[in-house]
């Protein structure tokens, strides 16, 4: 039977709490945990701020930059589409008015779903894109909330999240500390991995999209590769959605040849291959985990958890490994005989 010590109720109480909070507030766990590992990415910046300024100054600093970056592209995304409204409306408006052809039957066509499924998806799709500043509007509060969530973690984390690593690892017993500390480096690579990969992947959407969309003939190239770039952000939606919906419009148009062009030019290309290749690729090179299985975590981890498994997914499968090998090196290390000298 196993004894509790009394010392030992206090971490079982905290973890136990930890847990119900988790349960409790899993609606804004993904800002918590978005912010908690940006936090991450970004201390070392921080670090050296700190040189120069107060602690709570640098913090401040960084999370305001941080906010100043984000509220830019949103702007810049928001002008665009704006600027771009018509375009987005015509595509919405005919797409629709082929929906609700009757002689319309999308089974045909290899699609696997139903008019009703595809009309509801059109229908969020409009309220992302086009009617973008009511959906605003009506979900604000809570877009501000989580957003307020967002930067109080970053700034925190900011300002004390070394000390509170310290105080975790000081808990630690000391036959650990070099797993934990290990374990602590991983999740820093890959943590910074994932951020800059995914920018990365987002600028190089936006370029590889240009040709395809000036083969497409459609006008508006510009617009239409700053779009696929845009979903690519957006790790729950990607640049297929860009496609898909693009030539969801060229079949409504009856533009066969349109078709042809964004399903193996933008589909095929453009889309997956940054997503099944040269994002596992770069990650995976980084935290020396093979591309396949850095792929299963990222799909696996969105698919599962949302927006917070684009974060979790990776970096839990990067843990996992780096755990196996510490294991391994540990065993073997155990069985290597010493040394003995002549």
């Amino acid at each position: 039977m196993i004894r509790i010590r009394a010392d030992q109720f206090p971490s079982i109480i905290l973890v136990i709490l930890t847990i119900l909070a988790f349960a409790i507030f899993w609606s804004i766990m993904d800002m918590v945990l978005l912010g908690a590992s940006l936090a991450v990415v970004l201390i070392p910046l921080h670090h050296r701020l700190s040189l120069h300024l107060r602690p709570w100054i640098s913090a401040l600093v960084l999370t305001l930059a941080v906010l100043g970056v984000f509220s830019a592209m949103g702007l810049i995304t928001l002008a665009i589409f704006s600027a771009n409204s018509n375009t987005l409306t015509q595509m919405f408006t005919t797409i629709g008015n082929w929906l609700n052809d009757p002689l319309t039957n999308p089974m045909s066509y290899g699609v696997p779903l139903s008019k009703t499924s595809l009309t509801s998806l059109l229908q969020n799709g409009i309220a992302l894109f086009v009617d973008y500043q009511k959906t605003l509007l009506t979900y604000l509060p809570i877009i501000l909330f989580k957003m307020f969530v967002f930067f109080t973690t970053l700034f925190m984390l900011f300002l004390r999240g070394e000390d509170l690593k310290i105080k975790i690892i000081g808990h630690v017993p000391a036959a650990l500390k070099k797993y934990i500390n290990r374990l602590s480096d991983a999740t820093g690579d890959t943590l910074y991995a994932i951020y800059y990969v995914q920018i990365a992947v987002a600028v190089l959407t936006f370029f590889m999209a240009i040709p395809v969309f000036y083969l497409l003939g459609y006008g508006d190239i510009i617009f239409y590769a700053y779009f696929a770039a845009f979903c690519e952000l957006i790790p729950i939606i990607g640049s297929s959605a860009a496609f898909i919906l693009i030539g969801a419009y060229a079949q409504a148009m009856g533009d066969t040849r349109g078709v042809l062009i964004l399903f193996f030019l933008g589909y095929l290309i453009v889309s997956l291959v940054p997503e099944v290749y040269v994002r596992p690729v770069l990650i995976g090179r980084r935290v020396k985990v093979h591309p396949v299985i850095m792929f299963i975590g990222i799909v696996g981890g969105i698919l599962t958890m949302g927006l917070a498994g684009f974060v979790l997914g990776p970096l839990i499968i990067v843990l996992v490994i780096t755990s196996y090998r510490m294991y391994t090196e540990e065993r073997k290390e155990r069985n290597t005989p010493p040394l003995v000298e002549d």
